[in-house]
């Protein structure tokens, strides 16, 4: 399987990711051109060469209209002399934009979790959230170039390191924040982060946002065959190298090993059966399923089999003997495999919708979720099969 492996030892910002991933790249000056080409207004990409630490790497700067701007300063200080900017601007802006359709929607949706966050630091509507001029067009350029160069480089996954998001505080419009700031603390909700001897801020919203939609997982580098290496450097000199380090290379596809925990039972009713079931899957099960079956005595039974990680069977095995009649509990260790699954958003002829992303073995198969298509029908009085999704 192609992985895409992120090392956030020195946090991310959108700026470090995209220098990281030109890297990968067979001609990097050809991508520069082709994001420049993208009509992002008033933006120009630069790519130069920097050491940090020993180490070279690349730093993409992005101008608009002739200023560069540090993305952790742009992020957190707003001018209120400048115009600033909606989320129905940074729509119309990345609508407009010389990219593919999956960029614009890749594009959206990360800044829609960037959108989010603000909201609920600020305690404020999303759309009365707004970016300051420069900031939204250097963050559309971050954004707008990653989502370009994943597109490019089409890694089977991506997983990602726990992220380092400094120590000590951050200045912004409002006043002085702890580290990692608010935003930022929001969109890395359920994702592992840690802070550290580095007194600053190293994880910026927009790398969180990126981070949080791209990456399937975060944990140690897998056992992966690399080949090739990126180096993305950040603008400040810390003791230890400024960078985000990408590899690419190819992992083996998806295979672990899973309980199946089975029981027969003949005297409990649908509706108790069918709470059991509910119940295991809210629980963590990975499935749960029940079959007929003809039991001793000529009775007619019911095979529940519950699907479930090695390290949730003991509270599994629990959950089955406290809600069910059964008696005995079976066990059986199985090896299975698995397609890499992420869920991204999509267009469709009627709007945006989340799909299911589903890569490995050599496929890539894309399935809306329901409850989007029963959204989507409801609204429009319409039927599921009407529902296309624009690959």
């Amino acid at each position: 399987m192609n992985t895409l492996y992120i090392e956030c030892n020195m946090g991310a910002a959108g700026d470090m990711l995209l220098s990281a991933l030109t890297e990968l790249m067979p001609e990097p000056e050809e991508f520069i051109k082709k994001l420049n080409s993208a009509r992002i207004p008033g933006v120009v990409y630069t790519m130069n060469k920097v050491s940090k630490c020993g180490i070279t790497g690349t730093r993409i700067e992005v101008s608009v209209n002739g200023t560069v701007e540090d993305e952790h300063m742009h992020e957190h200080l707003h001018d209120k002399h400048h115009h600033h900017s909606g989320m129905y601007d940074i729509e119309r802006i990345i609508d407009a934009l010389n990219v593919s359709d999956r960029v614009k929607d890749d594009s959206m949706a990360v800044y829609k979790l960037i959108a989010e966050a603000e909201s609920h630091a600020h305690g404020r509507p999303v759309g009365e959230i707004h970016f300051h001029e420069v900031g939204t067009m250097d963050a559309v350029a971050d954004i707008t170039g990653v989502c370009m160069a994943l597109e490019a480089l089409a890694p089977d996954r991506v997983l990602a390191s726990p992220v380092h998001v400094g120590s000590g505080s951050v200045r912004c419009a409002h006043g002085i924040l702890p580290v990692p700031a608010p935003a930022t603390a929001y969109i890395l909700r359920d994702v592992p982060i840690y802070g550290g001897s580095v007194n600053g801020e190293l994880c910026t919203p927009t790398g969180a946002a990126l981070l949080k939609y791209f990456a399937a997982g975060f944990g140690d580098m897998p056992v992966m065959r690399v080949k090739n290496t990126g180096y993305g450097m950040g603008h400040k000199d810390f003791d230890a190298a400024n960078c985000v380090r990408v590899m690419l290379g190819e992992t083996e596809d998806g295979r672990d090993r899973v309980a199946e925990l089975r029981c027969n039972i003949d005297d409990m009713t649908g509706e108790a059966i069918g709470f059991v079931s509910g119940l295991l899957l809210e629980k963590g099960a990975l499935d749960v399923y029940t079959a007929p079956i003809g039991m001793k005595k000529n009775r007619p039974g019911i095979l529940l089999t519950c699907m479930c990680r090695e390290a949730d069977r003991a509270k599994m095995i629990g959950l089955i003997f406290k809600h069910t009649t059964t008696i005995g509990v079976r066990e059986y260790i199985c090896g299975r495999y698995v397609l890499d699954r992420t869920i991204r958003t999509a267009r469709s002829n009627y709007g945006e919708l989340r799909v299911k992303e589903s890569k490995g073995w050599g496929v890539t198969k894309i399935k809306p979720e329901y409850d989007e298509l029963e959204r989507i029908a409801i609204e429009h009085d319409i039927s599921l099969s009407d529902i296309e999704i624009k690959r």
